[in-house]
């Protein structure tokens, strides 16, 4: 059986920054060594080579094993997915998710939040955005979902991933070897391996049957509601966190989802908040939230063919400005003025993830 959950949203003070993980945990709310998976945005420009993703990763990994009693190995294999860019008013910040003893947790038989995390077979460069990768993935999330004790994928509400991108150096890797890439636009490849990860999400979940390598970026009628996928340079196998519900374990927290079906869909968000189980008014407004949120987590994506709601935007055709930028900025505001607070997890390139131009939600809430 899973153990029950606690879920804390901590400020980053600089790209370097673990102080408030750090107080956390010397505060007792949270054990080190019961830190299951961290999640959080920095705010570097988001692309290939945003290396404050591996900054703030090696902060919280360090504080994590000076605080804790695991071996450095042990550190290494802990999820911890950093989505780059904190474009607009996102704050930086990261969410930890740890176990409690289950007789120190709030006791309840109606769902509450669980958590599993799996690695994938390796991913070759040669393997992105194709069937190869789907397949890898979903093979990974079945495994997450066991060790989350959820059977039925209904009760999967977030998948968060993160996943190798391609590098000039893993292309000639595979040119080397005879191998051809889905592309060798490096920053293109970022979408590349999203897409094809949230395929494979959708594929062990049974949202769709399973597609072909034609089908990747191209039939964008395809798609999972709960995948949330993040890529860089720091791993070579996709990195795989499922959280939704199971009945029996206890706990404080519940997860539910929703899907934005444009970049100005508020009520996809407060959707996704409702099916975590927090009553709300017809006509919400943040203060009906009483603090019992915890976090949004928004996958977001300029629609194809350029246009929001009817009108025309210049997103896709800026030359100065890249569209990752510019839609992580807007859904971002539209997230911070749902919830109040812009330390909300909006990440782009949302390939296969919810429909063209709309995005996934995913909402942590506080029962208690």
């Amino acid at each position: 059986m899973p153990e029950p959950i606690e879920v804390r949203k901590l400020p980053l003070h600089s790209v370097s920054d673990a102080s408030e993980l750090a107080k956390l945990l010397d505060e007792g709310v949270i054990d080190a060594d019961r830190v299951v998976a961290v999640i959080g945005k920095t705010e570097g420009n988001g692309g290939v080579n945003d290396y404050t993703r591996i900054i703030a990763d090696r902060a919280f990994r360090e504080v994590l094993l000076a605080k804790g009693t695991r071996s450095e190995e042990d550190i290494k294999q802990i999820p911890i997915v950093w989505s780059g860019g904190t474009d607009g008013v996102i704050s930086p910040h990261a969410t930890v998710f740890a176990t409690v003893p289950a007789d120190q947790a709030v006791p309840s038989d109606e769902p509450r939040l669980t958590v599993g995390f799996a690695m994938s077979d390796v991913l070759l460069p040669e393997d992105i955005g194709r069937t190869t990768m789907i397949t890898k993935v979903a093979d990974a999330v079945k495994i997450a979902m066991e060790r989350a004790g959820i059977t039925d994928p209904a009760d999967v509400h977030y998948v968060q991933t993160k996943t190798p991108l391609l590098t000039i150096d893993t292309i000639r890797d595979a040119k080397r070897r005879g191998k051809t890439v889905f592309t060798e636009d490096t920053l293109t490849s970022m979408d590349v391996s999203n897409g094809g990860t949230a395929l494979g999400i959708a594929v062990a979940l049974g949202e769709i049957e399973m597609p072909g390598d034609e089908d990747v970026l191209r039939n964008r009628e395809l798609y999972s509601s709960v995948a949330s996928c993040s890529s860089g340079v720091e791993l070579d196998r996709a990195q795989v966190v499922v959280v939704g519900n199971a009945r029996g374990i206890g706990g404080r927290y519940r997860i539910g989802h929703g899907v934005m079906k444009d970049a100005l869909d508020q009520d996809g968000i407060w959707a996704a908040i409702r099916d975590a189980g927090l009553p709300l008014p017809d006509r919400p407004h943040p203060s009906d939230l009483a603090g019992r949120l915890v976090n949004v987590f928004i996958k977001c994506e300029a629609s194809q063919d350029g246009e929001v709601r009817g009108r025309r935007n210049a997103m896709l055709d800026d030359s100065d400005v890249h569209w990752h930028r510019q839609i992580k900025a807007c859904v971002g505001g539209v997230a911070a003025a749902v919830t109040g607070d812009p330390a909300v997890f909006v990440s782009v390139s949302a390939a296969h993830q919810g429909p063209d131009g709309g995005g996934p939600v995913a909402a942590v809430v506080d029962l208690a």
